[in-house]
């Protein structure tokens, strides 16, 4: 039976690596796992999942219109699916949402998505409120702060090392924007060492 995967965590935890391994995995197995990324983040080109230890992956794109079921179907029709596999879940939308409940639901079809849950002023992104509330499996991925300590808040950091506590949810970036922290190094605002 198909279910619906949100996999998330900090900046920095290898949500990128795992999901290009997962994606691997399936080949390996002669099946066939469709991928996508949204468009907005093109860290590493448009259509490529990049990973900091320097695996990549070329993928589709969606933006906020797409509607993700109907292009499920409409591939199902076409090609074997046997995952979709979604990176930086948190830019979905509600209804994107919902629609990949619906590609489990209704096209039996198991989908994973990876992505961050909070954002830097540690409020829920859309995607990811949504998808905690549908989400039949979560789990969160594990990374560490500077300190050793588990690291699960996401820091946006300004070119001088200083932790920022304003600006726009969104803003597209690597380790030259933000670090994860502990809660401690967090809330006092001690970005390293």
């Amino acid at each position: 039976m198909a279910s619906l995967h949100f996999k998330f965590a900090a900046m920095n935890s290898g949500k990128s690596t795992q999901l290009i391994q997962a994606h691997f995995n399936y080949i390996e197995r002669g099946m066939f796992p469709l991928a996508m990324t949204p468009e907005c983040d093109s860290r590493y080109g448009k259509g490529i999942i990049g990973a900091r230890v320097g695996l990549k992956l070329e993928v589709d794109v969606f933006d906020n219109d797409t509607n993700l079921f109907t292009t499920l179907e409409t591939r199902s029709k076409e090609q074997k699916i046997d995952v979709f596999i979604v990176d930086e879940g948190q830019f979905l939308s509600r209804d994107q949402v919902y629609q990949l409940a619906s590609v489990v639901d209704l096209l039996n079809i198991p989908v994973i998505v990876y992505g961050l849950k909070t954002d830097f002023k540690l409020e829920m992104f859309e995607g990811s409120y949504h998808l905690m509330c549908l989400a039949d499996k979560v789990e969160e991925l594990k990374t560490i702060c500077w300190c050793g300590n588990k690291a699960h808040m996401n820091a946006r950091v300004s070119d001088s090392g200083v932790v920022l506590r304003e600006g726009e949810q969104v803003a597209i970036g690597g380790n030259e924007l933000y670090v994860s922290l502990c809660r401690k190094h967090f809330m006092n605002g001690k970005a390293s060492a």
